[in-house]
């Protein structure tokens, strides 16, 4: 990973002492992909003396949703697959504000039934598509599709650091949302 990271820095012609800080998805998300993430950005970190900024992976994929709809009236609900039937998912309103902390969510028929009831809601995000075949038809319910972008981070990490919001980088470690789960080979 660290020479995907040198190599993208030599394109740009950016160095270290270019940099101000290091920005890294805090999770939720895929348990390995978050170690790796977190690990080389700890790693550049320690090793440039740059301050870690840790940003929401759900916040950071309602701040892509967010640039393209520009929809102010409306809430927004992320969902990351964790295999089977269950989501990580939130819901933030379009100053993303935490209505529903992130969670770990089985989704049956009536999940979210309440907020769609009272609310238009965007659903996106690579889980979108189970819940959406759950769903009972609803006009407040609105899927769109999405691809996580780690530009959609710049806006949070940038008010981040301008907030001097940083993590301890000896001590920071990744929010999982569920422990980690193994099975042992047959």
């Amino acid at each position: 990973m660290v020479l995907f990271v040198k190599e993208i820095m030599q394109q740009q012609g950016v160095t270290p002492a270019d940099l101000d800080a290091v920005a890294v998805s805090a999770g939720p998300g895929s348990y390995t992909g978050l170690r790796v993430g977190v690990a080389t950005a700890k790693g550049l970190c320690y090793t440039w003396e740059k301050p870690l900024i840790a940003v929401s992976t759900l916040q950071m994929m309602t701040q892509g949703i967010l640039s393209r709809t520009n929809d102010t009236n409306a809430l927004y609900c992320p969902m990351l697959d964790a295999r089977r039937m269950e989501v990580y998912t939130a819901i933030y309103d379009a100053s993303l504000n935490i209505l529903l902390a992130p969670h770990a969510l089985i989704l049956t028929p009536e999940a979210f039934s309440e907020q769609i009831a009272k609310h238009k809601i965007y659903f996106f995000g690579n889980g979108s598509d189970k819940w959406q075949q759950l769903m009972p038809s609803n006009d407040n319910a609105l899927f769109l599709p999405y691809i996580l972008n780690a530009a959609d981070m710049v806006p949070l990490a940038t008010a981040a650091f301008a907030r001097k919001a940083f993590e301890d980088v000896a001590y920071f470690s990744p929010f999982y949302l569920k422990p980690f789960h193994s099975t042992m080979k047959k």
